[in-house]
């Protein structure tokens, strides 16, 4: 068997390049820096399922990810005031970790963000920045 990205996460999600273990995806919804990092292993469900190291470069790669949505915030001119970082898994079964930029004047503060309202289209402009953010690290 081969990884394959979950269907669910790929429809609303846009790639990013450059981490050696993880899917990086951006959230198709311009309301939230939202990243979700999927490790590209074959039926992992839970960490635990990774092997040790790989549990090492997960959480490596969600630091990353997290200094990198703070640099996203900050090319969009919507600095990060506090990073998020989870595993839920309840819907979507596969592992994958949320990483979500937070702002006290975004549409859903201080609660959770997800069954909030409506996504929001990147505009072209800020998805250009915000990807160009990403890539440079």
């Amino acid at each position: 068997m081969t990884y394959v990205l979950p269907a669910d996460i790929a429809a609303v999600s846009t790639p990013l390049p450059g981490l050696a273990l993880c899917d990086a995806r951006l959230m198709n919804d311009a309301r939230w820096l939202w990243i979700v990092l999927v490790p590209q292993r074959v039926a992992a469900i839970e960490i635990e399922d990774l092997l040790p190291g790989e549990r090492d470069l997960l959480m490596q790669e969600a630091v990353e990810a997290g200094r990198r949505v703070r640099a996203m915030g900050a090319a969009i001119g919507r600095p990060v005031e506090k990073l998020n970082i989870g595993a839920l898994g309840n819907v979507t079964r596969a592992l994958h970790v949320h990483i979500i930029g937070r702002r006290v004047d975004d549409a859903a503060w201080p609660r959770p963000v997800w069954g909030v309202g409506d996504a929001t289209d990147w505009s072209p402009g800020n998805l250009s920045l915000a990807r160009e953010a990403w890539v440079a690290g």
